[in-house]
């Protein structure tokens, strides 16, 4: 493997703790009931910090707009899928329709 795809494996794998760490937050966010909850909302901050620190480190190793989209993407699908599967959520079949089309983008991102 030669060097700039190990960096660029590196940098992805960076945007995908980001994300986890993003969509953590998130969820976080949600539990702590708009921080009546503090220490959900505090551990919620926490993980939005060490999101942000993850993704600096990520953006050493790749473009800025590519790191940012697909941080953002898989945000948004696991932010989706966290509140469907842990507080009941409800999707309009749009919005899974939406998610298939950003897995599909996301795809055609990372083969870039």
């Amino acid at each position: 493997m030669d060097t700039l795809t190990s960096l660029f494996s590196a940098g992805l794998l960076l945007v995908m703790l980001a994300a986890v760490l993003d969509v953590t937050a998130n969820l976080l966010l949600a539990k702590s009931e708009g921080f009546r909850i503090r220490r959900y909302g505090l551990l919620a901050l926490v993980a939005v910090g060490l999101a942000f620190t993850s993704l600096s480190y990520a953006v050493r190793t790749m473009d800025l707009a590519v790191a940012y989209a697909m941080w953002g993407g898989f945000g948004i699908l696991g932010t989706s899928l966290g509140g469907w599967m842990l507080f009941g959520q409800r999707l309009k079949a749009s919005a899974w329709a939406g998610m298939a089309l950003l897995v599909f983008g996301l795809s055609i991102l990372h083969a870039s």
